[in-house]
């Protein structure tokens, strides 16, 4: 399997060492793993101008699987809003067709009573929630900041209803009850 490993800035590259730590002990175990890393998010726009380069994007396009740290920091809030650091994990998304994000849910028996919710409430808890990450707020048109009376400023983004277009309709709705079997 080859794993493109993009650790991105900040905790993500923490992360990501230990996440390859794990990932090179099940390969001596038997599991064939092919890792190769680039640079993603404020680590790439620092070295080549571009949160997501070329490169990177290739690479990424090649693999079976990605394994992508952190991207961001409060250094980069003043660059123009292409080339911020998170702009890396949605053009890769959208570039790859990645349409779905699985949040997993499920709660331990001995655990049930630390949640803030009763233990009625939570006990057996175990859910997978799909969210779609292609449309909507990502990648809706138009947006942009907008002047109002008195030097005030707001932002906008259109919301998109994906579910009425095909690919919306079809991508997390066909794919999300698979899961469920898992």
């Amino acid at each position: 399997m080859r794993i493109a490993v993009l650790p991105g800035d900040g905790v993500g590259t923490e992360v990501i060492a230990e996440a390859v730590k794990v990932l090179s002990a099940l390969g001596r175990g038997g599991l064939a793993f092919e890792m190769e890393q680039a640079s993603v998010g404020g680590a790439a726009y620092d070295t080549s101008g571009d949160p997501l380069p070329e490169a990177t994007l290739e690479l990424a396009r090649k693999a079976d699987a990605i394994l992508f740290g952190a991207v961001g920091g409060s250094r980069y809030d003043a660059l123009p809003r292409e080339k911020r650091p998170e702009r890396a994990i949605l053009r890769l998304r959208k570039e790859l067709n990645l349409f779905a994000n699985l949040r997993p849910a499920s709660v331990f028996p001995e655990l049930a009573d630390a949640s803030t919710l009763r233990p009625e409430v939570v006990a057996g808890l175990d859910i997978l929630i799909v969210r779609e990450l292609t449309g909507d707020i990502y990648f809706g048109q138009p947006r942009g900041i907008r002047k109002l009376e008195g030097g005030m400023r707001e932002g906008f983004d259109t919301f998109m209803d994906r579910l009425r277009t095909s690919q919306g309709r079809t991508s997390p709705i066909r794919w999300a009850p698979s899961c469920q079997r898992r």
